[in-house]
Parts: structure tokens; C-alpha cells; sequence
């Protein structure tokens, strides 16, 4: 059986980590057992450092730039790929992504307004045709986003940004899913046993389609 790569995708608080433990449950059902686990930025010892420059609010006076931020997260998402999630899909696991590159044409492309050209350039340059095959878009509004990450408590420097930063974030995912057939949207404003089903159904019928079983 091809090992496939699976991501998961969504603004803050849209329940990304609860889909990740959810698909791993419905692969393991329909006989998929050899499956880890990454998440972005981060998965290996570099990567993670420079997920906490990414995310912490103030390197002392200096302010990360647009520019460097986003530099930054391909710098994470190439050590990931090449040290952590090729190695695992060669050696015939599955894998399972919380955030790929889609987050950075909606992050970085929409909410910080990077041109679209100049990131689609890096992510060529860098991962080359490395791609998910299938990626699964948790869709909130920015209103809900906000909400959940605030009552969680401690808020990183992504997480901080306005209510407008989120809006145009949400709308770049949007549109990007909307022009790839391999990125399915899920609703998830809904409750959670709805989101699971959804989840669960998706999965199921791409496995399918995919001839996988």
C-alpha cells in the first residue's frame, strides 16, 4: 500500500489537533496502523527552535519582519520534509500534518499581504513538486477563531494579530481550496460530533476513490 501524506489546515482554534487524532483513528480502522504525527513549524530539534522565534511575541526591541517571518517558516518546513516526513513516506508510513505550505500563502500571503508570486517562487525553489495528498481545510470564521484562542489563555505573536489579519487569511484559504480539488473544506463552526462525522466521511470516500482499499 503507497504511504500518503495527509494535512490538516485552519485558522487558530478551528480544532486541528482533535482532526489529526481523529484521522489517525479512522486509518487505523480501515487497517492503516503505521502512521505518525508532524506539525508546522516544528518536528525536528532546528525546526523547533525557529518555531519559537516564530511565535514568541518580542526578540528583545527587534521586530521580525513579514519578509523574515516567512523565510523562517520555509527554513522549518524544509528540515521537516526532508529530515522527518520523506524518510517516513519512503519507509512506508503514513503521514499525518497539522499545517504544510498551505498556511503560508494564507498566513503570510493573505494575512500579511506577501505577493502571491514571490511565495509560490519559494515554495518551488524549496519543496519543489512535493505536495499533500490531500489536504483537509478546517473552516471557521475569524470571529470563532479569535474567541477559542482567547479563552485558551496565553496567546503566541501569530495568535495576537486583528480581527481583519484573520478575515484575510480565511478568505486566501478559501479561495486556494476552491481551485484545488485535493484540498476539501470541512465546516467546522458545527459541534464536534458533526465535525467527526465529516471528518470520518471524507476520509472514507477519498480512500476509496483513491483505490487505497
Amino acid at each position: 500500500m503507497n504511504s500518503k501524506f495527509i494535512v490538516i489546515e485552519g485558522l487558530e482554534g478551528a480544532g486541528k489537533s482533535t482532526a489529526c487524532r481523529k484521522i489517525i483513528t479512522t486509518l487505523y480502522q480501515h487497517g492503516i496502523k503505521n502512521v505518525i504525527y508532524t506539525r508546522e513549524p516544528g518536528g525536528t530539534p532546528i525546526a523547533e527552535q525557529l518555531r519559537t522565534l516564530i511565535q514568541q511575541k518580542r526578540i528583545s526591541k527587534e521586530k521580525i519582519t513579514d519578509s523574515a517571518e516567512l523565510l523562517m517558516l520555509y527554513a522549518a518546513r524544509i528540515q521537516l520534509v526532508e529530515n522527518v516526513i520523506k524518510p517516513a513516506l519512503a519507509n512506508g508510513s503514513w503521514v499525518i500534518g497539522d499545517r504544510h505550505d498551505l498556511s503560508s500563502h494564507a498566513y503570510q500571503g493573505g494575512g500579511r499581504r506577501i505577493k502571491h508570486n514571490f511565495i509560490h517562487y519559494l515554495k518551488k525553489e524549496i519543496l519543489g513538486d512535493f505536495s499533500p495528498d490531500l489536504t483537509l481545510y478546517l473552516d471557521i470564521t475569524p470571529e470563532i477563531s479569535l474567541q477559542r484562542t482567547r479563552n485558551r489563555g496565553f496567546l503566541d505573536r501569530i495568535e495576537l494579530e486583528n480581527l481583519s489579519f484573520f478575515t484575510r487569511t480565511r478568505n486566501r484559504y478559501l479561495k486556494l481550496a476552491l481551485e484545488d480539488k485535493r484540498i476539501k473544506i470541512i465546516d467546522a463552526t458545527q459541534k464536534p460530533q458533526k465535525v467527526t462525522y465529516e471528518l470520518n466521511k471524507t476520509i472514507t470516500q477519498w480512500l476509496k476513490q483513491s483505490c487505497i482499499f
